[in-house]
């Protein structure tokens, strides 16, 4: 108790150590459809889908793939948003005994090239709109089969009548030429059987996903997570939120799947207890609030920034948001003033969580209910746990010193891809090593300070990005920020602050420079600020912060060949 000081932070309700079973991943699905076979599973853009429907569809999916020759441990790639047709072709995967290669829609050539290389996929389940970029990608080793789908498929009348007038406006209206090796989603469906099939698993030891991680420097890796790394970040997560009602829950399905916060969090914890997911198939401020208003869903895991879109949105107080109860946020840091601000909007609660790709994804997270400390990342879940070590000689650190943060639990991944040297590197005595500076305080909460690789050295002193950026976002005009550290010949690095300003605001770059020195040690206020109308991001909501700094350096570049 005394060297793992969080237990005692852990409400009555939640265990210390908990059972996992040892099972195909898909079997939440199943096991949901056979006590609620009536209630609403998918809800997308209007069209409702059953879990008697959905398995039925999920088996015929399984069953077709086992047609066209798909045995244990080969790859399947999805690259779909939020829809039905990606959560049937997930869990049929899963059933027949695949592997799935979740994939971003928004990929170029080359990273499409890239992953479906590296993973071995032979098929893949994409979208009509996408077939020309992934048949572009893969001229030089095309695709054994393409299963192809349109968001129409799977609309409600009228919008599948509408959807392809919508589509030739938008530029997303495609021909596809089916053919032996091009299959129509439907029909692949509609001529196999709809006989259960589930194909026996190691549920430790045989992969469930692969899961690319973001490859903000160089290609990414493959994450190889099992079965049971993801049951059991699904049922850790799941008793975490132990006041959630079975066959009750409304999940706002914002976060895409493809990415693995949106797959444990809303897919896979959803089907464990039967929720219903409202599909977003993109994140579009006004549709959001629109359906948080109408469709009244009662948890939304997001991202910082979806927070972020909704607190300043110019019309906000007209949506009602009161259905929310649970909102817990990942996949970058939560600023304090954000958290605050939302919850006095919808009255629910907005907990700040903490995971990584290689840990299926979550590690700690806040209490929901319980005491919870601003700032902090919380507690690790049931069955985690987690040191604060030197980066180098591996040693703990004293207590409230920063360090590593290194963490283990049941799911913390396999390894890499066929990358043994990275997998060494990262994995050791089964403890997975983050990259990420941390503390922890005597009550057992972490805090992140940054990523290792993000620390700004300027004139030796150590800088946390996070502290000052959330210093920015307590200033009242500040809708986004995010500060780098770019080269400078004599401090080594300075502090540039990339801003967002609220519509209309008139704050000034001596403004915002006063409001820091007022909060920060003079050598921790940024040298430079630029003003910005958006910032890079990823699909998730993550700020970009490396991109930012690439074109820094691009700037460099250039600047020297003009002195030249």
């Amino acid at each position: 108790m005394t060297s793992n000081p969080w237990l005692d932070q852990y409400p009555d309700e939640v265990p210390h150590s908990y059972d996992y079973p040892k099972q195909n991943l898909a079997k939440f699905l199943v096991d949901s459809a056979a006590l609620y076979p009536q209630h609403i599973a998918l809800d997308f853009m209007g069209k409702k889908i059953t879990y008697s429907s959905l398995l039925q569809s999920v088996y015929r999916f399984a069953n077709a793939l086992n047609q066209l020759g798909v045995r244990k441990g080969e790859r399947i790639a999805i690259m779909l948003p939020n829809c039905p047709q990606g959560v049937i072709a997930y869990y049929g995967t899963l059933l027949v005994g695949g592997i799935a290669v979740m994939t971003n829609p928004l990929y170029v050539p080359r990273e499409i090239e890239h992953q479906l290389t590296d993973s071995g996929a032979r098929i893949i389940v994409t979208l009509d709109a996408l077939v020309g970029r992934v048949k572009k990608a893969m001229e030089h080793h095309p695709m054994d089969y393409m299963i192809v789908t349109s968001i129409k498929d799977y609309l409600p009348f009228p919008k599948n009548v509408l959807y392809p007038i919508k589509a030739k406006k938008d530029g997303m209206a495609a021909q596809v030429e089916y053919g032996q090796r091009v299959l129509p989603f439907l029909s692949f469906l509609k001529n196999s059987s709809d006989a259960p099939i589930e194909v026996a698993v190691d549920a430790e030891n045989d992969l469930a996903l692969i899961q690319y991680t973001g490859g903000t420097t160089g290609f990414a890796k493959g994450v190889m997570l099992t079965h049971m790394n993801l049951v059991s970040n699904t049922i850790q997560a799941q008793l975490w939120f132990y006041r959630s009602k079975i066959a009750h829950e409304k999940y706002l399905a914002a976060l895409p799947f493809f990415h693995v916060f949106g797959l444990t969090v809303l897919l896979n914890q959803a089907m464990y207890i039967a929720g219903t997911l409202i599909l977003i198939p993109r994140f579009e401020i006004n549709e959001v609030l629109k359906t948080i208003h109408k469709k009244k869903p009662t948890v939304f895991p997001g991202a910082p920034t979806m927070y972020i879109a909704v607190i300043h949105h110019p019309k906000v107080s007209s949506f009602d948001l009161s259905s929310i109860q649970i909102c817990i946020s990942g996949a970058a840091p939560l600023p304090v003033e954000v958290q605050e601000r939302f919850e006095k909007l919808s009255g629910g609660k907005l907990t700040e969580g903490y995971g990584l790709t290689e840990a299926s994804p979550v590690t700690h997270a806040n209490n929901i209910w319980e005491k919870r400390k601003s700032g902090s990342i919380g507690i690790p879940f049931p069955d985690t746990i987690a040191k604060i070590v030197h980066s180098d000689t591996g040693e703990e650190m004293p207590l409230g010193e920063i360090g590593e943060l290194i963490v283990k639990g049941p799911q913390v991944m396999k390894g890499y891809w066929d990358r043994p040297d990275d997998t060494e590197r990262t994995l050791r005595d089964g403890w997975l090593y983050t990259g990420d500076l941390a503390r922890m305080d005597d009550e057992g909460f972490f805090y992140i300070l940054d990523r290792r690789k993000d620390l700004i050295i300027a004139g030796g002193y150590n800088i946390y990005p996070r502290e000052v950026e959330e210093v920015l976002f307590e200033h009242p005009e500040v809708e986004e920020a995010v500060v780098a550290g770019i080269n400078d010949p004599y401090r080594g690095e300075n502090v540039k602050a990339y801003i967002v300003l609220r519509k209309g605001s008139t704050v000034t770059e001596k403004d915002l420079k006063s409001w820091c020195k007022e909060r920060l040690a003079v050598y921790k206020v940024p040298k430079i600020y630029e003003f910005r109308d958006s910032l890079p991001k990823t699909l998730v909501g993550k700020v970009l912060r490396r991109k930012l700094i690439e074109e820094e350096n691009e700037k460099l570049v250039n600047q020297s060949k003009v002195d030249l």
